[in-house]
């Protein structure tokens, strides 16, 4: 997988080290140039839109974290597979699969854009909303439905950007983005008075039009890819749905990742609009801003090692797959401890840019936050850790511990420990699930490590 360009990177030879800052650093900038804008947007609806605002887009989230997983389930997916088929020379395969992933993506996307888009009120009260939220909710809901398929296309280009070798393209379209949309957010926002609206239309023609500079990369500046014309015979339709849910099956991991935050969103939602009213949603919302945050960090770690790792793997190099891991961990704890320690003691800054200290949910937010603290380490491992498998080919164990940490255990811990310890609880909730489910994890290698030698470095 190499060219002639100046900046080509081998996968094959290059030093995982090397390799892995060469990747990491476009893809950290452009992660967090996103989470510049999620802060700035959070701090522009909470100062510019109200309180009710910043509770609506905390109902409206876990909607978008769901179109959001369609996006990374294919671009994951599709990623992981084109990878090993590179690996092992088959050029022409990968082709397929990556123009397969992005007609794919799109199409689902649409699809479910339509079905949100003529329920916009009933999905809002489904996911939380009572009547009174229900508007705003929706108001910012109907601009991001109607932009979802070129969102979704802005995701997986990334994905294909950078596994092509253009890792600092795929940064610069983050990038710009985010940039865009805060100026955009700014100017819809205040100066022309469109509130919530105005945020979800900013986010929508900012991401929509990087789509386009990425399709455009992809059909006429590709390194290693070719955009492959398919064909509509009936074995070529079968062909395709068959590759399609290879795809969805390596990347279901990735998406019911992207649905764990839907699932703790929502439940919080429930829980602390009962315990705390809409007060207890907007501290919520605070929180919530800050988790996409965490997930940057260690999405940014697994986005950088899966074409390492997924290369090594289709080429059964053992030793660079060991020293693949090893970093990825070490990345993912000195991150995970570095954001912990940022919000325990940061609790009432990072609180006061989304919200006024005369707003009740201001006393509400900065209290919980150095709670909810202690779930980042623990959630940057896991993901990290996932992140690995699904780049191995190990769908069915990441789509296990995934389900463990953003349903079976979260959902349980969310509903008992308040009435256990009172509201304290609910901010506790998301600690507890992802540290059971990391102590799981821990379990399950030691147990495996007993009953089998270590075969080829994987988990």
């Amino acid at each position: 997988m190499t060219t002639d360009h100046r900046d080509a990177i081998d996968f094959a030879h290059e030093p995982v080290g090397r390799l892995f800052r060469r990747m990491l650093l476009p893809t950290l900038i452009g992660m967090l140039s996103i989470v510049v804008l999620n802060l700035t947007d959070g701090a522009f609806i909470g100062h510019g839109a109200g309180s009710e605002a910043l509770a609506a887009i905390n109902i409206a989230a876990p909607i978008f974290n769901i179109l959001a997983a369609i996006a990374l389930m294919f671009g994951v997916g599709c990623s992981v597979v084109a990878s090993i088929h590179l690996s092992r020379g088959k050029r022409k395969a990968a082709n397929i699969n990556v123009t397969q992933a992005l007609i794919g993506s799109v199409l689902l996307a649409l699809v479910v854009s339509v079905l949100i888009l003529t329920h916009l009120g009933d999905t809002c009260r489904l996911f939380g909303s009572n009547e009174r939220l229900v508007p705003l909710a929706s108001s910012y809901l109907r601009w991001i439905a109607l932009a979802e398929p070129l969102i979704t296309l802005d995701v997986v280009g990334r994905f294909l950007v950078r596994l092509d070798g253009s890792p600092r393209f795929a940064s610069a379209c983050a990038v710009v983005a985010s940039g865009l949309n805060i100026v955009l957010d700014y100017l819809f926002i205040f100066p022309l008075g469109w509130g919530l609206e105005g945020a979800a239309i900013a986010t929508s023609i900012s991401f929509s039009l990087t789509a386009l500079a990425q399709v455009a990369y992809l059909v006429w500046w590709p390194r290693t890819f070719r955009l492959y014309r398919l064909r509509l015979t009936r074995k070529s339709l079968w062909l395709t749905l068959r590759n399609l849910g290879y795809q969805v099956r390596m990347g279901a991991s990735a998406m019911l990742g992207e649905m764990a935050i839907c699932g703790s969103t929502v439940v919080g939602n429930f829980v602390f609009i009962r315990y705390l009213g809409e007060d207890g949603v907007a501290a919520y919302g605070v929180a919530c801003y800050c988790l996409p945050v965490i997930y940057m960090m260690a999405s940014a770690i697994v986005q950088s090692a899966q074409p390492i790792v997924s290369f090594a793997y289709g080429a059964a190099h053992g030793v660079r797959l060991r020293e693949s891991r090893r970093l990825m961990l070490r990345w993912a704890t000195a991150a995970g401890a570095a954001l912990s320690l940022a919000m325990w003691w940061g609790a009432p800054l990072i609180t006061r840019l989304f919200l006024p200290t005369s707003a009740p949910a201001y006393a509400l937010s900065a209290a919980g936050l150095p709670y909810y603290a202690l779930s980042i380490l623990p959630v940057t491992l896991c993901v990290v850790l996932i992140g690995y498998m699904q780049s191995v080919e190990q769908a069915a164990r990441a789509t296990i511990y995934t389900l463990l940490r953003g349903f079976v255990i979260i959902v349980p811990a969310f509903l008992l420990l308040p009435p256990l310890i009172g509201t304290l609880g609910i901010w506790l909730a998301p600690a507890v699930a992802e540290t059971l489910t990391l102590l799981i994890m821990a379990a399950a290698v030691l147990w495996r490590r007993r009953v089998q030698h270590d075969k080829g470095g994987q988990f």
